[in-house]
């Protein structure tokens, strides 16, 4: 693969980087990467040790399937954080940039789109409980699952196809800069269109949401076990709230501007240019973050879910306390510590 110069008023005129980002990204990424896959890794075992695949319904398919965008995401860390570390110079093979770009792009709108449909089962389980009860089914969960990696994976193989590096000086950049010599009305179309299907997604959640929260307000909620399934809902719907509009709102807020500022389409100061840069790499940060959020939302939809992770959580706790009692107490401890190696409970 060819490394492409990068032309333009932006590069030649006006040089705009923002220096921050290597240090903040390499030590973020790796907290992310950290984070993100032991969290994910244990929501996937969790849920094979829970479920059994043919039994999984329409809600957990879709968990199971978000889970799998965030760790398909999270493989990629590692390249970006050796980019950033290096100044953001891509030092490895440029087809890995193209990877790196294809499923960085597949799991942000797979995420966004998965998060959409969660809300939208919640929403119809909230408003019409029989209904959904009769209706949602496990093939229909399959359905929608295979046409939101279809819809997002193959438009997305334009990252794989085109040249994804740029030379800038003596640096090689991965996804930074376009060829503006080129024709970019391809690039701005995109890039538009991605900003509106996000956004008509974000107003669906909000709508939903709002549903959501006044029917569960608007009903007496006559038991404790009642009240307990009322608070979990309103989290649910606080938390998936929160990854859209911390994590993804601000970036597709900026997105659109910085693409018309890095195409020489939008003709701004050269300090505009540098703030514009600057708050893009931030939005990246919260966008990297819905990887660890994502876990959490989990906790709030199956039952089942959330008493073994809590049984297992106990099971560590206990396993610590007894071990520190064997150190404690010697030959006694040895027969406590029998009683502490129950295993973790069946499925």
């Amino acid at each position: 693969m060819t490394v492409t110069p990068a032309p333009g008023n932006m590069s030649s005129t006006c040089h705009v980087d923002s220096e921050f980002r290597y240090i903040l990204f390499t030590v973020y990424y790796s907290i992310i990467f950290i984070l993100g896959f032991i969290a994910n890794t244990y929501v996937l075992w969790l849920f094979h040790r829970v479920y059994a695949t043919k039994k999984l319904n329409e809600i957990k398919i879709f968990i199971v399937n978000l889970t799998t965008a965030d760790l398909l995401f999270l493989v990629t860390l590692p390249m970006w954080i050796i980019y950033y570390h290096n100044k953001g110079n891509w030092i490895m093979p440029h087809f890995l940039c193209n990877i790196a770009g294809y499923l960085f792009f597949v799991n942000t709108y797979c995420s966004v789109a998965f998060l959409g449909v969660i809300t939208y089962n919640r929403y119809q389980a909230v408003t019409r409980p029989i209904s959904t009860v009769q209706s949602s089914t496990r093939r229909r969960g399959i359905y929608i699952t295979v046409a939101i990696w279809v819809m997002i994976g193959i438009p997305s193989t334009y990252f794989l196809a085109d040249d994804g590096t740029t030379l800038e000086g003596h640096l090689v950049r991965c996804f930074e800069r376009y060829n503006t010599s080129a024709n970019t009305t391809p690039v701005l179309a995109s890039h538009g269109i991605i900003c509106i299907c996000f956004f008509i997604t974000f107003l669906l959640v909000l709508i939903c949401n709002a549903f959501i929260i006044r029917t569960l307000l608007s009903k007496p909620m006559q038991t404790r076990r009642s009240v307990r399934v009322k608070q979990r809902a309103l989290w649910l719907v606080c938390t998936v709230l929160t990854v859209f509009i911390f994590c993804f709102v601000p970036h597709h807020l900026v997105d659109l501007p910085w693409t018309l500022m890095v195409l020489d389409k939008w003709n701004i100061s050269c300090q505009s240019k540098k703030l514009l840069n600057d708050l893009h790499q931030a939005t990246l940060v919260f966008l990297g973050a819905n990887c660890v959020l994502d876990p959490i939302i989990y906790c709030f939809l199956t039952k089942k879910f959330r008493k073994h992770l809590s049984e297992n959580f106990k099971n560590i706790k206990d396993s610590r306390k007894c071990s520190r009692q064997t150190t404690d107490t010697g030959v006694e401890g040895m027969v406590q510590l029998e009683d502490c190696l129950s295993p973790f409970p069946k499925s």
